[in-house]
């Protein structure tokens, strides 16, 4: 069967194309439309993947919506009531939305799809939201059994879930429900901190160790209630999300001593501090949901999905922690994974599921389009770009020789990644020995906060070596130290630094991708999954003797991942990228000869 699993409507939309069990495409909608985050249903997604397989909208046997839209509403319905006379202005918003839009979803969601040829409604069903989360994470993984946990904000009611997998079963065992959700308490901080929810998560992950969990006891004490089987419960009094039009409210603010942060004013040690207690909170909290969860498991294996399963600091504690000895993570953890999630569901209600390799069924997360070498070099021939065509061997070494000389490099090579991360073919590259290329990435590259940090690709069989890791980590979602051997020694007046002044000192020889608590965000690269980009990482440890590269999505602040040849030329001449690699194709910066004032929108295939 040919089945389309589609998630819309709140944020990162996204469909993928499952034939016989098998991932054929995904991909999200954003990197069409070039609206970071889009929400809309994912049409050019789903012409993606259809094309990809080289199917019509009239071979799909079944498309697989990510959640059920009346439950949802009546939870909105419920919470609103429970809340009663509050939130009336916020209900006189939603209730004309949800009853002209959302409560006719399946109607408009056919609408939409018979703009591709003949389809009927009979084809279209839907599935619960953490369900398909659930599916997402045990499905794809290389376990026949697993324990599963989801965490996000929330899906129709729940918003913590902890099922088993096994063949091809899901089975839910316990969910705690909304208003009580560590997505929500998570996205509370991130408001309150001045950043956008639903994106500004990472920013928050990556202050937190400039700070101290000066306030993590009295996150607990006052907001949360967790109790030792890991189940929680969120003091409303502090918070505005279940019937207000914000995260959070005055007695938050209060409760901090300072109202929340304009996205524009400067971040001081506080707010570093308040980033750093809510990271250690959330660290509890999934710490003890999975020692609970580890008791009742039998298979000492785990599958994560769920927003909070993106934040990688969180994922490397409970590994480090040791009560589950594997620990799969879908990469594509928040709603987008959901569309591969519940198009597996479909498959496996009536198909069998033997696990028959030890790797995993999401091919690296390069399941996005490609485009063939000439078709590059036509595009960037009609954007008027200067290019240099190398064969395999000698476009590793002009690139590997550019890096070694710390050039940023544009890297666009094979299949679109799907899921937040650039993982080696969507990527900007550059040198981590560089005391200076954080700072040169953020600020003249990203466009963004000089504090966010960067992750390391470092060849798999070389992992060990540089950092206490002791398995992959393809997915660049486990947060761990760097090896002692690496690590360069703090002087007291150093050791005495606070906050953002922590940033330039080096605290390893390899500074770009060491944050200063002496951890990194690591991508192991496999062979078997990406080679080119294996070849290029094994060249320049060749140069340099380092098997590291810092690895950052293809993308200035505010834009999603480049999705075609176009967007990558333009990432590069309106950015301080000094090299860009299209396929076989190189452009030097220096010897271009048109100039982009302005960011044109390129419209996709």
């Amino acid at each position: 069967m040919n089945i389309l699993g589609v998630s819309a409507f709140y944020h990162d939309s996204a469909a993928a194309l499952i034939t016989g069990g098998l991932i054929i495409a995904a991909a999200q909608e954003e990197r069409f439309t070039r609206i970071k985050h889009d929400k809309n249903f994912p049409l050019s997604a789903i012409k993606y993947c259809l094309k990809e397989a080289k199917l019509k909208i009239e071979d799909i046997d079944a498309v697989v919506f990510y959640e059920l839209p009346e439950l949802k509403f009546k939870r909105l319905v419920k919470t609103y009531f429970s809340f009663a006379p509050e939130g009336f202005e916020s209900y006189i918003k939603a209730m004309p939305l949800w009853l002209v839009e959302k409560l006719y979803q399946k109607q408009l969601i056919a609408k939409q799809l018979a703009t591709l040829g003949k389809f009927d409604s009979s084809r279209l069903h839907f599935t619960e939201h953490h369900l398909s989360h659930a599916a997402s994470a045990f499905f794809p993984s290389p376990f026949q059994e697993a324990s599963i946990l989801v965490v996000d904000g929330v899906g129709e009611n729940a918003t913590t879930t902890i099922a088993h997998g096994k063949d091809n079963q899901i089975t839910i065992s316990q969910q705690l429900n909304f208003p009580h959700s560590l997505g929500m308490l998570y996205a509370a901080f991130t408001y309150y901190l001045g950043f956008k929810i639903n994106s500004g998560e990472y920013k928050v992950m990556g202050l937190a160790p400039y700070g101290r969990p000066l306030y993590a006891e009295k996150i607990l004490q006052e907001i949360v209630d967790l109790k030792p089987d890991g189940s929680f419960r969120l003091n409303q009094l502090y918070f505005n999300y279940c019937t207000g039009l914000t995260m959070t409210n005055a007695a938050f603010a209060d409760l901090f001593g300072e109202p929340r942060r304009s996205s524009e004013a400067d971040l001081t040690q506080k707010h570093f501090d308040i980033a750093a207690s809510i990271q250690k909170v959330t660290e509890e909290i999934m710490l003890t949901i999975t020692r609970a969860l580890a008791k009742q498991d039998t298979t000492g294996n785990l599958c994560l999905a769920g927003g909070v399963a993106l934040n990688c600091v969180a994922n490397g504690k409970i590994l480090e922690d040791g009560h589950f000895k594997n620990i799969w993570i879908q990469p594509a953890a928040g709603d987008a994974g959901s569309a591969i999630g519940t198009a597996l569901l479909a498959h496996y209600a009536d198909n069998p599921r033997t696990v028959t390799a030890k790797r995993d069924e999401m091919q690296g997360s390069y399941l996005g389009p490609v485009f063939a070498q000439a078709d590059c070099a036509k595009r960037l021939e009609k954007l008027g770009a200067v290019f240099e065509v190398f064969n395999d061997e000698e476009l590793i070494a002009q690139t590997a020789d550019a890096l070694a000389n710390e050039k940023v490099v544009g890297w666009f090579q094979g299949r679109m990644e799907f899921g937040p991360r650039a993982l080696g073919n969507r990527s900007i590259l550059a040198d981590p020995r560089s005391e200076n290329m954080q700072k040169t990435l953020n600020l003249k590259v990203k466009f963004r906060e000089s504090f966010r940090p960067f992750a390391p690709s470092i060849l798999a069989e070389d992992v060990s070596d540089w950092f206490e890791l002791d398995r992959p980590s393809p997915y660049m979602l486990l947060v761990a130290p760097i090896k002692n051997a690496i690590k360069i020694k703090m002087t007291a007046e150093q050791e005495a630094l606070f906050g953002i002044d922590k940033l330039n000192v080096p605290r390893s020889t390899i500074p770009s991708v060491t944050h200063i608590d002496y951890s990194a965000r690591v991508q192991t690269v496999h062979q078997e999954t990406n080679l080119r980009y294996h070849q290029l990482l094994t060249a320049f440890k060749a140069r340099t003797g380092c098997p590291i590269l810092v690895n950052t999505s293809f993308n200035v602040r505010g834009e999603p991942i480049v999705g075609t040849p176009e967007d990558a030329f333009t990432c590069f001449m309106t950015t301080d990228i000094d090299v860009l690699v299209v396929e076989n194709c190189l452009l030097r910066k220096e010897k271009q000869v048109v100039t982009i004032t302005d960011k044109p929108i390129f419209e996709p295939d």
